[in-house]
């Protein structure tokens, strides 16, 4: 049960713009068991499914149930909304800094670090836009769910940037808002594939290169906090301001809080 309600929070981060659901996996103490039960998935099918079938089924739920609801959030509530999330990033990063100093770390990676940052601000403010299509073809779809698996494996991924960029995030949303299986279900195959291959490499990357690997996703995890932050986030003194530090605070708290005590079945 643990499993599958953290699950459903990692959906919320894969529909909410400047997350992502292997941030949520961070937060909910999952990441590391997750990435290695999918890279060793056939050495140990039995054990890794009775860990992943839950978590997955969540991230399943969780994305059916927020799609909608966080269009409608942060159209209404943008500022309070994009302060909340930014806490749950800003409490998460003690832990990740720890796990990349965990190992051999040298003052170097901390130039690793800022290359891996800097190359995440520049795919997130990246100018390139493509038209939205009107309907998408079954290889924009599964290339749709190959991004979506980026961004539940790889922290610093941000999809809704990406599909953005692409002219897919409005479709990725109203196809889940519609229930469009015409594009959901190529969009899950991609999903299932690309989830596949990136754990497998990351898993490999952090048996094999732990301190390296671990110091490019905390700079891509840095890079989240200006995509969070954008223009719409403007500090005025009024009550908005106010409640949306609010939030900023509790969400930091919250986050800090799960990710010093993971949801990890002991």
């Amino acid at each position: 049960m643990k499993r599958f309600l953290s699950g459903i929070v990692c959906g919320l981060g894969g529909v909410s713009p400047g997350l992502s659901g292997s941030v949520m996996l961070v937060i909910a103490g999952y990441y590391d068991k997750t990435i290695e039960a999918i890279g060793t998935f056939l050495k140990k099918p039995k054990e890794n499914l009775k860990f992943l079938l839950p978590l997955f089924m969540g991230i399943v739920l969780g994305v059916l149930l927020f799609g909608q609801i966080v269009s409608v959030v942060l159209e209404k509530y943008e500022m309070i909304t994009r302060l909340t999330f930014l806490g749950f990033i800003l409490g998460t990063l003690p832990l990740f800094y720890n796990k990349v100093k965990k190992k051999d770390f040298k003052n170097q990676y901390y130039i690793i670090m800022l290359l891996a940052f800097l190359i995440g601000m520049m795919v997130m403010f990246s100018n390139a836009k493509f038209d939205q299509p009107q309907t998408l073809t079954f290889m924009q779809s599964i290339i749709m769910g190959l991004i979506l698996s980026a961004s539940t494996i790889i922290p610093g991924i941000d999809s809704s940037v990406l599909l953005s960029s692409l002219g897919l995030y409005e479709i990725y949303i109203e196809s889940i808002a519609t229930i469009n299986f015409t594009i959901l279900i190529p969009a899950v195959l991609g999903a299932g594939v690309g989830v596949l291959a990136f754990s497998s490499i990351i898993n490999h990357l952090i048996k094999k290169h732990y301190t390296l690997t671990y110091s490019i996703i905390f700079g891509l995890f840095l890079s989240l906090v200006p995509s969070v932050i954008n223009e719409s986030v403007v500090i005025e003194l009024n009550l908005n301001t106010l409640v949306s530090f609010i939030f900023l605070i509790l969400g930091t708290l919250i986050s800090y809080k799960l990710s010093m005590y993971s949801f990890e079945d002991e």
